[in-house]
């Protein structure tokens, strides 16, 4: 038997500033947006080669609005891996994703950390050998 992690959902207030930070500011791919009717589409995005990718999900209701950027309870949830993270860190930051703060490196490997604008906290990192 093999099994692997297909998707994530992330909560966003609309599809269409989903996929403007996801793809225009990350560099992911669209993987698909299917429009479902009523409002609904079925939008998947990854970064580039990945394996797993996000369901981006358009909050509905007080429940998952007041859920968006918080998924993590406010810390870092969401580790985004590279192999070259001086490269992915230039990129990102000239694409507008803001950091908070500078490169550092620790004993696991380099990292930084950064908020999409929804509020979620990530990590980017390259893992050390």
């Amino acid at each position: 038997m093999t099994q692997k992690l297909a998707l994530l959902s992330i909560l966003v207030p609309d599809y269409d500033s989903g996929i403007a930070f996801f793809v225009g500011q990350m560099g992911f791919d669209l993987l698909e947006d299917t429009d479902l009717g009523r409002g609904k589409r079925w939008v998947r995005v990854a970064p580039v080669g990945a394996q797993t990718a996000f369901l981006l999900a358009k909050a509905v209701g007080d429940q998952q609005v007041d859920a968006i950027g918080n998924q993590g309870g406010g810390r870092v949830w969401l580790f985004l891996q590279t192999d070259d993270f001086d490269g992915d860190y230039a990129r990102m930051r000239d694409r507008g994703v803001q950091f908070e703060e500078a490169p550092r490196n620790e004993p696991y490997g380099k990292v930084a950390v950064f908020r999409d604008p929804f509020g979620n906290r990530w990590d980017l990192i390259a893992f050390s050998a």
